[in-house]
């Protein structure tokens, strides 16, 4: 998968060199050329010099064959409004915005943007909103059979209920993160836009999970 960092601080270095060691394409941005010092001289990514949130800074770090966009810049509103370019203007499915105000997080959850708060930054975090659900999972039981992972789900699941998403996928939904509030959902729960899925599943079904979740309640999968 193709990955876009927008940043080159310690944090957007450090999750381009963990990201490239795990076999994916990264390219990053940062308007100081300097800061590419930090990737080291084994990284083969692309190295990108502009601002994060220009749309031809953007498609010269490859965005539009982008599967995942991380804004880790040292500026919130850079980082808000190029995760919501990533997403609105290029149809980026796993974006992800880092902030220093938490007081900002729950206006960025209504637009969507999963965001971690720098107080309670790491590496895992910011990893499971980007790649796929199961790739790093919040929790494994000790044979490896059943994890628990947030997954990606169409936003043509807003309204609802999570019974049916549970009826329709196959899972168990754990919680839900809401606004930046964990949410013990019930059956009579209804999914609302921004909403962070996190179900329990059997380890072998990750793949057939995220492309239920990502099917609208109405489509159907093919064979």
């Amino acid at each position: 998968m193709h990955i876009v960092i927008m940043g080159c601080g310690r944090v957007g270095a450090a999750l381009a060199q963990t990201l490239e060691k795990r076999g994916h394409s990264i390219a990053v941005i940062d308007q100081e050329p300097t800061a590419f010092r930090r990737l080291g001289s084994r990284f083969g990514g692309r190295r990108v010099t502009g601002v994060g949130f220009d749309r031809d800074t953007l498609e010269e770090a490859g965005i539009a064959e982008a599967g995942a966009f991380a804004a880790v810049s040292s500026g919130d509103n850079s980082n808000i409004i190029a995760a919501r370019t990533a997403r609105e203007v290029y149809g980026v499915r796993n974006v992800a915005a880092r902030i220093y105000d938490p007081r900002r997080a729950e206006v960025y959850e209504r637009l969507g943007i999963p965001t971690v708060a720098t107080v309670r930054w790491t590496a895992d975090q910011m990893l499971r909103r980007l790649l796929p659900a199961g790739a790093e999972p919040l929790w494994r039981d000790p044979t490896g059979a059943v994890q628990l992972s947030e997954v990606h789900v169409a936003s043509s699941w807003t309204g609802h209920r999570v019974s049916r998403l549970q009826e329709r996928t196959g899972v168990r939904v754990a919680f839900l993160t809401r606004m930046g509030e964990a949410l013990l959902p019930t059956s009579a729960t209804v999914l609302q836009e921004g909403d962070l899925v996190h179900v329990i599943m059997r380890t072998d079904q990750v793949g057939e999970v995220e492309a239920a979740c990502m099917l609208g309640p109405d489509e159907e999968m093919r064979g």
